[in-house]
């Protein structure tokens, strides 16, 4: 009896029935989102990842992932090996402001069995994850717009600066922390691989929130994006034609992210390994000599890191760090990222058009935040429906790489100037 009394206190259903009812309520949340990614295929690629990983990490006595290992902003290499925690590791937590709620999951001299997300989380608390989606994602990146088209590079330096209104907004609400505040501003490049490479270094309680706005609102880049395009642009100006792009040569190409790479991370050298990843991706793909290389980093890497890299950041959206007042106030401010990002880089457009003989379409601007290419698809379908003889499409793409960019130097000011 006592056996069968043993297993029925280690189930899940035991657990949750004495107490662990806040579980519940993520299961839902996870159910949820695999409900947008499945059915209505909201950035399904990472979303399904995160949302099975926040399941799994909310089951009770599962003990995947363990939130004490990287407790502090570190990773706490000697619990890794078994060894019991000491009082004085639970002291300098209180002393850190780690909740009680995550300080309570373990007890002095208790012994931590590493879990499967644990391992896998690594990969993201040491950066290499999201180097890696960005070495993928330059492989997959044609930059003949933005070398074509040079000014759309202030384009995308624009549409950061739903950056930085956030982190202004963040600050001004007394809730958050510099630290947080910029962890939370960076939803407004709309890169999903940026956001979880600040949050991971400067506020890693805050990544499973963060993670599930950032990919969210990437996915509602069309729904958000276009009233703010109507709001900001005359019908004339949305019917404005661009000649077609100059033909970019294949020197230029191969020049152009040797060039990109030495200027950034001598500028900023905090964005170096995200400007690297992408940029020695991008010569992969126009060097035309390492095909192999190229295929590789465009499939298979990018898709096992993809995998990796979801289930481990939803697995940090665990009830007692998720199910939190400021949760929502992330969600909220997350909006205001992207409504800012959009409007900076089209009102940059109608500026530059005082000056400019040759007009631009404002309506490329909002393609400024790095959500390629679907930003740049919401540009070509609003030009359209203002002139159907209008493309805008590779106009729209110099912005969008350019904001790619953007981002990651913003990301790299913002550790530099609060890691």
């Amino acid at each position: 009896m006592e056996a069968i009394m043993n297993f029925i206190q280690a189930t899940g259903f035991y657990q949750i029935a004495t107490g662990d009812w806040k579980v519940l309520i993520m299961m839902l949340v996870s159910f949820v989102l695999l409900y947008l990614a499945i059915v209505k295929k909201f950035e399904p690629l990472l979303l399904l990842p995160i949302a099975f990983g926040m399941l799994i990490t909310n089951l009770p006595g599962a003990e995947m992932y363990h939130e004490i290992l990287f407790a502090g902003g570190h990773v706490n290499w000697e619990f890794f090996g078994g060894n019991p925690i000491t009082p004085e590791f639970l002291a300098h937590l209180e002393e850190l402001g780690v909740s009680e709620a995550v300080r309570g999951t373990v007890s002095v001299g208790q012994s931590i069995s590493v879990g499967l997300i644990d391992v896998l989380y690594l990969g993201v608390k040491l950066g290499i994850y999201p180097c890696l989606i960005f070495m993928g994602v330059g492989a997959s990146t044609d930059f003949a717009p933005l070398i074509a088209n040079p000014k759309t590079l202030l384009l995308g330096a624009a549409a950061q600066l739903g950056i930085f209104m956030t982190f202004v907004g963040c600050k001004l609400s007394g809730v958050f922390n510099n630290a947080q505040a910029s962890s939370i501003g960076i939803i407004g490049g709309a890169d999903g691989p940026t956001a979880i490479f600040v949050t991971s270094r400067l506020a890693p309680e805050l990544l499973g929130p963060i993670a599930v706005a950032a990919y969210s609102y990437m996915a509602l880049v069309p729904v958000i994006q276009p009233p703010i395009m109507r709001a900001l642009t005359t019908p004339a100006e949305r019917q404005i034609t661009m000649r077609p792009l100059r033909e970019v040569s294949r020197r230029e190409k191969i020049i152009f992210p040797i060039m990109v790479t030495v200027f950034v991370a001598l500028l900023v050298p905090s964005a170096g390994p995200l400007i690297a990843c992408l940029m020695l991706g991008n010569l992969f793909k126009e060097s035309g000599v390492v095909e192999r290389l190229n295929k590789t980093a465009q499939n298979e890497l990018m898709n096992i890191v993809t995998i990796f890299l979801g289930i481990s950041v939803g697995a940090t959206a665990t009830a007692t760090t998720f199910l939190q007042g400021r949760t929502l106030l992330i969600m909220g401010m997350g909006i205001v990222a992207f409504g800012f990002g959009t409007a900076g880089g089209v009102l940059l457009a109608k500026f530059m058009n005082l000056f400019l003989k040759e007009k631009i379409n404002p309506l490329i601007g909002s393609a400024g935040v790095s959500a390629v290419p679907m930003a740049a698809r919401v540009s070509q379908v609003e030009g359209q429906k203002a002139n159907p003889a209008n493309f805008l499409l590779m106009h729209a793409m110099g912005p969008n790489v350019a904001g790619v960019i953007g981002s990651a130097i913003a990301a790299g000011v913002l550790m530099a100037l609060f890691g």
